[in-house]
């Protein structure tokens, strides 16, 4: 493995909205900066069809993916320099810290920690086994995979009910599975969901399991109140059918467990100015303890963190 002998001012953990925002900032203070992403560009909005609440936004349209391109070049503008590599291994409590990738092992003297979170498991019997074979997380990746077929999705919140909507593209009929009476998605959202005549909803309720040969073929519904199963199977025409699911995400904060001070879900902590509790070490977006999580908040923690560092 090579050393990348040059010791940046900022690394940038992660692509998406919160990093990309602190590279552009940081950057921009004329700061060095690198952006080290495993992926592409954006971290989870890279999957979202149409993003409609991003101040100045594209109004004719606007993806996940191209909002993400478009910050990338801003930051890319302004010097940021940016490399694809898996990072194993993070050495944080020095002066001068390192991080050990499959690539390339690079220096920096601030690190910002913005990795993101990923989709939680629906947790029913089955998942692992139909995981790409009629299970996904991500509609705009997966949905045209089931163009005529019957889909379920799991879960109740903005982004269950938003990719139900997109869903109703390719889907012949969408039928919403949710633990609660009642959607927890905002208001706007939930009216273009009851409007839409190929959504269905089974309230009260979760996937108990998935079952098929080779490709998931049928649905083990349990009502939370009563107990009740619900076997449901696919038209045996279409031989198949889909589960999608959208229940919360899980912090992508493995690399510096024990490193920084998390809560009990693996969220770290930070101050106001996004400082987590190691010197050097800024947290933003996703990945960090806060109450609402979106784009424009993700990339105001960018900021915050970059304008910080710019001072110190």
């Amino acid at each position: 493995m090579n050393m990348d002998k040059k010791i940046y001012d900022v690394i940038i953990l992660g692509a998406g909205p919160a990093g990309l925002s602190a590279a552009l900032y940081a950057a921009r203070g004329g700061l060095s900066v690198l952006v080290i992403e495993k992926g592409i560009n954006g971290g989870q909005i890279a999957a979202t069809d149409a993003i409609e609440n991003y101040p100045g936004q594209m109004l004719e349209g606007e993806t996940g993916r191209s909002l993400a391109d478009r910050m990338a070049l801003q930051a890319e503008q302004f010097g940021a320099v940016r490399v694809q590599d898996v990072i194993t291994e993070a050495v944080l409590d020095q002066e001068v810290k390192e991080l050990a990738g499959q690539k390339e092992t690079y220096r920096g003297r601030f690190v910002v920690l913005a990795m993101g979170a990923s989709p939680r498991p629906i947790g029913c019997k089955g998942e692992a086994q139909f995981k790409g074979s009629g299970i996904s997380y991500c509609a705009t990746c997966d949905g045209n995979f089931f163009t005529g077929l019957d889909v379920y999705v799991s879960g109740g919140g903005d982004a269950a009910v938003e990719e139900a909507v997109y869903l109703t593209r390719f889907a012949r009929k969408v039928t919403i599975v949710h633990r609660r009476d009642r959607l927890r998605a905002v208001k706007s959202i939930q009216e273009r969901a009851f409007q839409n005549p190929k959504i269905e909803f089974l309230w009260d309720s979760v996937v108990e399991e998935a079952f098929g040969e080779g490709m998931l073929q049928g649905l083990v519904i349990r009502n939370v109140k009563t107990g009740e199963l619900t076997r449901i199977t696919a038209d045996p025409a279409d031989g198949m059918l889909g589960l999608f699911g959208f229940v919360g995400n899980i912090p992508n904060s493995s690399l510096v467990k024990g490193m920084v001070d998390m809560d009990e879900r693996g969220y770290i902590r930070t101050g106001g100015d996004m400082r987590t509790s190691l010197d050097g070490v800024y947290a933003a977006g996703d990945i960090r303890v806060k109450s609402v999580r979106q784009v424009v908040t993700a990339a105001a923690d960018g900021a915050i963190a970059a304008v910080h560092i710019s001072a110190e």
